[in-house]
């Protein structure tokens, strides 16, 4: 078993009957992304985050989002010390390597516009003075649907920042009952660390540096000119989606032990990478079409390459 099927396996631990999304979030850690994960309460959302920090050895820290929380809460802020006569820099909760933003939609569109630069940059910069975050550093922002109490959306250039956006869903019957179980447990306290921080970053610069034939960049690039001519869609995917799609499909193939992308790693995160950046279209919506069952049909009108 390698390294990354035993972290897997230590997740799994704590989070039951979610193995595809356990898959998907450690891929979009490979990749260096930020992972959006939008569902209802109680579903395991924030359990997740914490796994992967105590599995992946990674410092973690946790914001829950409310009106009141302010971009210097996450940034950091200067304060004066009287004894020195100086102002002294006080870092923010961004200073981790995993960020935990609970309920990222329940706070103000001002706190919020302040994870861009550090989800984009990865670096916080205060009274001029720009500061590098710890590497590796991931976002992963929880959020409730909309129509829940003191929920608002969030901005398309924030949506666009997230690599993923995953939905977890309740759990089968089986996987409930191990749930109810595991309690008198605490799974999460008998999770083990599996790898240390710098192994971690190998295995992302791996990722990063993974070989890809040709013919599948020209097929990611198919695929979002796609959604772009597409009727089912009103706005399609940006260079930026398919920047995201690529280095996704690479992490997955590190995942799978390989050393090359083939066009069922796309395929199997298409929906999760790119249905947050597309606007449905009036064709989609008459036809009964979500945002992921169009990218589907959409990916059924592209030409598959021939590697």
């Amino acid at each position: 078993m390698s390294k990354l099927d035993e972290v897997k396996k230590q997740i799994g631990l704590a989070i039951k009957g979610k193995d595809e999304v356990i898959d998907k979030v450690l891929a979009t850690i490979l990749a260096g992304g930020h992972i959006l994960l939008e569902d209802i309460p109680g579903v395991g959302k924030t359990t997740l985050a914490m796994a992967l920090a105590k599995s992946l050895s990674m410092d973690y820290k946790r914001v829950q989002f409310t009106p009141d929380v302010l971009p210097s809460d996450i940034m950091g802020f200067s304060m004066y010390n009287a004894k020195t006569g100086d102002f002294e820099y006080r870092e923010g909760s961004a200073f981790c390597n995993l960020f935990l933003a609970d309920e990222i939609n329940r706070t103000s569109p001002k706190t919020q516009s302040a994870l861009l630069e550090i989800m984009e940059e990865k670096h916080v910069t205060v009274d001029g003075v720009t500061r590098d975050l710890p590497k590796p550093f991931t976002v992963i922002a929880t959020e409730n649907p909309l129509g829940s109490s003191g929920t608002q959306m969030l901005p398309e250039s924030q949506l666009d920042r997230f690599m993923i956006c995953l939905t977890m869903g309740y759990p089968s019957h089986e996987a409930a009952i191990e749930i109810l179980k595991g309690q008198e447990l605490t799974p999460i306290n008998s999770i083990k660390p599996v790898m240390g921080v710098d192994e971690l970053i190998s295995y992302q610069e791996k990722a990063n540096t993974l070989s890809v034939h040709d013919s599948i960049f020209d097929y990611i690039v198919e695929i979002t000119e796609a959604t772009r001519r597409s009727e089912y869609f009103s706005l399609g995917a940006s260079p930026r989606g398919s920047i995201a799609l690529l280095r996704m499909s690479r992490a997955v193939a590190v995942l799978r032990d390989r050393d090359f992308v083939t066009p069922e790693d796309i395929s199997y995160i298409i929906g999760d990478v790119l249905a947050h950046r597309v606007r449905l279209g009036t064709k989609a919506r008459a036809n009964g079409l979500d945002s992921r069952a169009a990218l589907l049909e959409v990916l059924k009108t592209v030409k598959l390459p021939r590697t």
